[in-house]
C-alpha cells in the first residue's frame, strides 16, 4: 500500500473539507458555537446510533472491542495526565491534553483508513470502536473538558449526562437486545443515518474554521508532547491492550491498533469551546491548543500510518 494512496483515499477528503472551513474562516466572520451545539446534540448521536444498531459483529468480538477501547482510553488518561503534572503543565492546557492524547479520530479518519486497508471487517470493526469510543467521550471526556473550565467533580459529570449520545447508545444496544431495530432500508433508518453521516464533514468544517483563527506561532510550539504521545506512545499501548485481549480474528486485532494510532480527534475541539469557557493559559485558549494537535498529528500521521498499516498487514506483530 503506498503513501500515495493512503492520502488520496483517506486524508484527502479530510484535507480538502477541513480546508474549505479554513478558508471560511479566513473570509467570513463564522462563529463555530452553533455548529458546535448541533454536532454535539443531533449529528453525532444519530451517527453512533445507527453505527451500533446495524454493526454485524459478534457478541464476544463485540465485548472484547468495548472492554479494549476502555482500556485503552483509561490507560492514555493515565499516562497523559501523569506526563503534563510532571511537566507543569496548567489548566486548561492540561485537560486539553489528556483529551487528546486519549481519544484518536476513530471516525471520519479511521473509519475510511480502517476500510481501505482491512475491508469489511476494517469498517465494522472501526465503527464498534467509534461507538464505544463515543460513549467515553461524551461522559469522561466532558467531564474533563468542563474541569478544564472549572467544573469538577459531581457539576462536570451533570453536564455529562445532559450529552444526548450516551442515551443514543443506550437506545441502539437496547433496540438489537429486543430484536427491534428498524429495517436498514427502512425511512426511519435511512434518514438517522442520513443526519448521522452529515456529522462527519460538519465536524471537519468546525475544525477548519478553527484552524482559521488559531494563533499557531504560540500554539504549535506546544504541541511536541501531544504529539509524542498521540503517534508513538498510543500506538505502543494499543498493541499491548490487543495482546491481552488475545481476539480471535486477527483483521479485529490489527484494526484495533490501528485505531488506537489514528491522530487527535476532532470531538476534543468540540468540547473544548462548549465547555471550557473560553479559559486561557498566556494568551493561549485550550480550542487554540487541540487545533494546532489535531493539525499537526493528522499531518505526522501520514508517514506513521503507512508504516504500521504495512507491519500489521504483513503479521509480524500480531
Amino acid at each position: 500500500m503506498s503513501l500515495v494512496s493512503i492520502f488520496a483515499t483517506a486524508i484527502l477528503p479530510i484535507l480538502a473539507l477541513a480546508g474549505i472551513g479554513f478558508l471560511l474562516g479566513r473570509t467570513q466572520d463564522v462563529d463555530p458555537g452553533p455548529l458546535n451545539t448541533v454536532t454535539l446534540y443531533v449529528l453525532a448521536p444519530a451517527l453512533v446510533f445507527h453505527s451500533l444498531a446495524t454493526t454485524t459483529l459478534g457478541g464476544g468480538t463485540l465485548a472484547r472491542v468495548a472492554l479494549g477501547v476502555a482500556a485503552y482510553t483509561v490507560a492514555m488518561i493515565l499516562v497523559s495526565e501523569g506526563i503534563g503534572r510532571l511537566l507543569g503543565e496548567p489548566e486548561p492546557i492540561l485537560s486539553a491534553l489528556v483529551l487528546v492524547s486519549a481519544f484518536p479520530n476513530s471516525g471520519n479518519y479511521g473509519v475510511p483508513l480502517s476500510e481501505f486497508a482491512f475491508g469489511t471487517t476494517g469498517r465494522s470493526t472501526a465503527v464498534l470502536y467509534l461507538a464505544v469510543q463515543g460513549v467515553l467521550v461524551y461522559t469522561i471526556g466532558v467531564y474533563i473538558a468542563s474541569r478544564s473550565g472549572g467544573s469538577a467533580g459531581l457539576d462536570g459529570f451533570k453536564r455529562a449526562l445532559r450529552v444526548p449520545l450516551v442515551y443514543a447508545v443506550i437506545a441502539a444496544v437496547a433496540a438489537r437486545w429486543l430484536g427491534v431495530v428498524p429495517p436498514v432500508d427502512g425511512a426511519a433508518m435511512e434518514t438517522v443515518q442520513l443526519v448521522g453521516d452529515s456529522s462527519i464533514p460538519v465536524m471537519l468544517l468546525i475544525l477548519g474554521i478553527q484552524l482559521a483563527n488559531t494563533d499557531y506561532g504560540s500554539a504549535l510550539s506546544r504541541v511536541g508532547v501531544a504529539n509524542a504521545l498521540k503517534m508513538v506512545v498510543a500506538p505502543v499501548v494499543g498493541l499491548g491492550v490487543a495482546f491481552a485481549l488475545g481476539f480471535a480474528d486477527p483483521t479485529v486485532a490489527r484494526v484495533f491498533v490501528l485505531e488506537c494510532a489514528m491522530p487527535a480527534a476532532i470531538t476534543p475541539l468540540i468540547l473544548v469551546i462548549e465547555f471550557s469557557d473560553g479559559a486561557t493559559v498566556g494568551g493561549l485558549s485550550a480550542a487554540e491548543y487541540v487545533s494546532a494537535v489535531v493539525f499537526s498529528t493528522t499531518l505526522v500521521s501520514i508517514p506513521v500510518l503507512t508504516v504500521l498499516i504495512a507491519v500489521l498487514e504483513s503479521g509480524m506483530v500480531i
